[in-house]
């Protein structure tokens, strides 16, 4: 199962810890208006099928108290061990279900795993740390065993066996229907994530409990009778919390090194600012167009980060050109002009320099002034052969010195500027980056 607050799929690399980051924040937020509203309905539709099924599903095998007091304590262990993945988290808790549906009457088993996540989570929730709002979640968390319960309780007998394998398959295909229903409408609801998107995002969690059931079916067919059997797959529980705690540190250096990486795009910005108050505010007006116009246009989030720091950056090179020409009150002339025109190359050489994430950046601050029609610099690229990252900037950049009183000339208005935009796609900008600045901008 995953709990999926923000929208991509994941990713292990220096992109997806942006997601990391947002997942982290939201798990320790409290709900509120709309949002609080949701997850309500969502841990209220839980309840009322879970009893329905306590109610009405047939009392497959005999409920022992004690079993279900083990198998509370252990689902709620497992429950604590968290993989992050690019949107969310992701628990091994299968290890605990599949041998919960075989030791206990299924139609009781949704009822007993809504329990154990709020007993995994109780420490957080009286320590303060987990918000009192985000209990609704847990029990819509607990979906995931309704579909499995309804299968074993009308289609599998009291024993199991590996004879039964195809039932037991049919149950895992209905826990993963189950289990995307209502993280897919809160997915959508809460921050927007179209149902597609959603399922590319659950292909790891599908994953792991598809590697997992497995084992937890082993384990139930060995401990048949033995209340205390699923206390089997604690050791492997302890090994994986293990790994999860040494991919959280990975994670997080690399979100420490991710936010290095844009405190010096930022510390150069400074630099740019310091040299040509106008270059320096123009290229932070940029930054906020070109992340709306990316996300807007649905970038991945590496591309999404190049563009940012491309916004950011697209200017540097301006800082090894002569102030006089950087601030020209007038047109420059053809000397003049070439010269300023080679600023993206100095500013790729010196990100270069920087190495690493910047280092990659370079390539699309170099290509920031080309055209769509392939009448650009340096290097007249044309059409898509240009970055996406670069033909984004490049129309925000332009949005931003047309809406910006310069020396020589005034603003101009937005709806003048939208209109040069859009006379402009197809030659200098690409059609679709204006159709996405457009909207964004709101003319």
């Amino acid at each position: 199962m995953v709990e999926a607050p923000a929208a991509a799929a994941p990713r292990a690399d220096e992109a997806g810890t942006e997601f990391v980051a947002r997942a982290r924040q939201h798990k320790h937020r409290r709900l509120a208006g709309s949002g609080e509203a949701i997850a309500l309905a969502l841990g209220a539709g839980f309840l009322a099928a879970a009893v329905c099924a306590a109610i009405f599903l047939p009392a497959v095998r005999p409920f022992s108290p004690l079993t279900a007091a083990v198998c509370v304590a252990v689902y709620a262990i497992v429950s604590r061990v968290e993989f992050e993945i690019g949107n969310g988290f992701v628990f091994p808790t299968q290890l605990a279900l599949v041998p919960m549906l075989f030791a206990l009457p299924p139609r009781r088993v949704p009822l007993l795993v809504a329990a154990a996540f709020l007993l995994g989570q109780a420490p957080g929730l009286v320590r303060g740390r987990f918000p009192v709002s985000h209990a609704p979640l847990l029990l819509a968390n607990a979906t995931h065993s309704l579909g499995p319960a309804i299968v074993l309780a009308v289609a599998s007998d009291r024993l199991p066996t590996w004879s039964h394998a195809p039932v037991y398959l049919g149950a895992l295909a209905v826990q993963f229907a189950a289990d995307f229903a209502p993280m897919a409408i809160w997915s959508r609801a809460r921050w927007g994530i179209s149902l597609a998107t959603h399922a590319r995002s659950s292909r790891v969690p599908v994953l792991v409990d598809t590697a997992l059931a497995p084992i937890g079916v082993a384990v139930a067919i060995a401990t048949v009778g033995r209340p205390w059997g699923v206390l089997l797959v604690l050791p492997l529980v302890a090994l994986l919390k293990v790994f999860a705690r040494e991919r959280q540190v990975r994670i997080d250096h690399a979100l420490e090194l991710s936010n290095a990486y844009r405190g010096t795009a930022i510390l150069l910005g400074d630099v740019i600012e310091a040299d040509d108050a106008y270059t320096g505010s123009h290229s932070r007006a940029v930054v906020d167009l070109v992340v709306a116009v990316a996300d807007r246009l649905g970038l991945d989030p590496r591309a999404r980060r190049h563009a940012e720091l491309a916004a950011l950056l697209h200017d540097v090179g301006k800082v090894k050109m002569p102030p006089a020409i950087v601030n020209k009150p007038g047109p420059l002339d053809d000397d003049e002009r070439a010269l300023m025109n080679t600023h993206t190359l100095v500013g790729e050489a010196m990100l270069e320099t920087v190495g690493g994430l910047l280092g990659e950046v370079g390539h699309v601050v170099r290509s920031c002034h080309e055209r769509w029609d392939g009448d650009g610099y340096p290097d007249g690229l044309a059409g898509e052969a240009i970055p996406l990252a670069a033909r984004i900037v490049c129309a925000c950049d332009a949005w931003s010195a047309m809406t910006t009183d310069r020396p020589y000339r005034g603003a101009l208005s937005p709806t003048r500027a939208a209109i040069e935009l859009r006379a402009c796609a197809g030659t200098q900008f690409d059609p679709q980056v204006v159709a996405a600045l457009v909207a964004v901008v709101g003319y």
